[in-house]
């Protein structure tokens, strides 16, 4: 998506003869970008629902947090995250699980925080506790641990 842009952009820019651009082209342009947003966006909105539709019916089985730690992520990109931050930097915090389904597995989940603090405190308060997670049974390597089961 981010090399359409500039692709449509030149494109429009060719169309009006070298010269100015009009207030049409300006229009036709920032409603195709902004069309393109509204398909990323819903995109990432549809795809959370299905995966936590679709885990819903899974089995559940129990895990333990084997691991827990904090990782501080900034954006290296010019434009703005799928995902409706305040913030341009954050610390994502990932809680590692193992269960068994049959055999030993292995799970993350993770966390996004604005404060160093709070992730390292949010993700050390479930260093070591059982969690419930739901195993898909045509593949038992993937598992979903959903928000609201810790």
């Amino acid at each position: 998506m981010s090399q359409i842009m500039p692709l449509l952009f030149a494109s429009i820019l060719i169309h009006s003869g070298g010269g100015p651009v009009t207030g049409f082209e300006i229009i036709l342009f920032l409603l195709v970008a902004g069309g393109f947003m509204l398909v990323a966006i819903c995109r990432v909105i549809v795809g959370d629902w299905i995966e936590r539709t679709r885990c819903h019916n899974w089995p559940t089985v129990s895990a333990i947090v084997d691991i827990a730690s904090v990782a501080y992520y900034e954006p290296d990109s010019l434009l703005p995250p799928l995902k409706a931050r305040s913030y341009n930097r954050y610390y994502k915090a990932t809680l590692t699980y193992i269960y068994r389904y049959p055999e030993e597995q292995m799970g993350n989940y993770s966390r996004e925080f604005a404060e160093k603090e709070n992730a390292e405190a949010w993700a050390n308060s479930y260093k070591g506790e059982t969690v419930k997670v739901h195993v898909d049974p045509r593949d038992p390597t993937r598992s979903v641990l959903r928000e609201e089961d810790l």
